[in-house]
This record gives structure tokens, C-alpha cells and sequence, in this order.
């Protein structure tokens, strides 16, 4: 199986669409699987699984012909899972606002509800610090990542991360 794999990957490495066809049936189904059992939901899954293999396909070339392609991908696996999980972790408010959203379109009493729950998370951000309200609104309202919001503002990472955690405290607390 070394030896089939290590074809593979040289194949894939020279933009081999059977090479890569061939990957895809080998390990669909056994990675689609492994996010299902944590994911829990099949359009959180085949999101997983179309990034899984769209990274794959990007980073065709860096590949060693000794790694094993398994293992490989059930690592980058693991880490969008992580993502995933920690993306709906931390933003309850935006699954709040497309519910209100759908809701406020045919109730006029929700609509309000909704406009005062926007008017207050408006409120608090215009409270906080600048550097916690520009991270907050790059990570959870325009779903941009650490490192690339850490590069816009000028700012490491682990500042961005502490602003976002105490961010959304004091969002959770005050919106409580």
C-alpha cells in the first residue's frame, strides 16, 4: 500500500486529476465518518470534507512522497472539525440573528425584539475598547480568522485572541 501511495502522491504532485479522483474515493467516505461522528450535522460535514480536499489539491506539491496520505488527511480533518466546533462555540448571536431574521419577516412583535437586540449589541460594542470591537466585528460578523485579522490591524495574535475572549464575555455577560 507504501508503494501506491507514494505513486499517487507523485502523481498528484503533477496535477494528476486521476491521481487526485482516486484519493477522493479511497478516503471520502471514511473521512466523511470521522466528521460526522463530532460534526453531527451532514452540511457542517461536507463543508469539512470539501475543504479537506480542496486544501489537499492547494498544497498538492508540498506533499513527501513517505507521508502517508491517511494520515494526512484525517489531521487536516481534525483540525477543520476543531474549527468548525469553535466557530459555532463562539458565535450564538449570528445563529440568534438569522433566526430572528427569518422570523422578523412575518411577526412585527419579533422585528422589534430583534431591532432593540441589535440596538443593545450596538450599544455594548460602542462601549468597548476599539481594538476588541474591531476584532469582534472582523471575526464574528465578517468570519475572518485570527492570523488574517491579527495582519489588518497590526496586532499579534494572542492580542487577538484575548480581545475576542474578553470581547465576548463582556457580550455574553451584558446580552444575558
Amino acid at each position: 500500500m507504501q508503494i501506491a501511495e507514494e505513486k499517487l502522491i507523485e502523481a498528484l504532485s503533477q496535477d494528476s486529476h486521476e491521481a487526485f479522483d482516486l484519493i477522493y474515493n479511497m478516503y471520502a467516505k471514511r473521512l466523511y465518518a470521522y466528521c460526522m461522528q463530532y460534526s453531527k450535522t451532514t452540511e457542517d460535514t461536507e463543508d469539512i470534507l470539501q475543504g479537506v480536499f480542496c486544501k489537499l489539491w492547494v498544497n498538492r506539491r508540498h506533499i513527501k512522497k513517505r507521508q502517508s496520505l491517511k494520515s494526512l488527511l484525517f489531521t487536516i480533518a481534525h483540525h477543520a472539525v476543531i474549527d468548525t466546533y469553535r466557530r459555532r462555540l463562539l458565535s450564538p448571536t449570528y445563529r440568534e440573528y438569522v433566526e430572528y431574521k427569518a422570523a422578523s419577516e412575518t411577526d412585527s412583535s419579533t422585528r422589534i425584539e430583534y431591532e432593540e437586540f441589535v440596538n443593545r449589541l450596538n450599544a455594548i460594542l460602542k462601549s468597548m475598547s476599539e481594538t476588541q470591537r474591531n476584532v469582534i466585528q472582523r471575526a464574528k460578523f465578517q468570519g475572518m480568522r485570527n492570523a488574517d485579522i491579527a495582519a489588518e490591524l497590526h496586532l499579534s495574535e494572542q492580542t487577538v485572541k484575548n480581545a475576542l475572549s474578553a470581547g465576548m464575555k463582556t457580550l455574553r455577560d451584558k446580552l444575558a
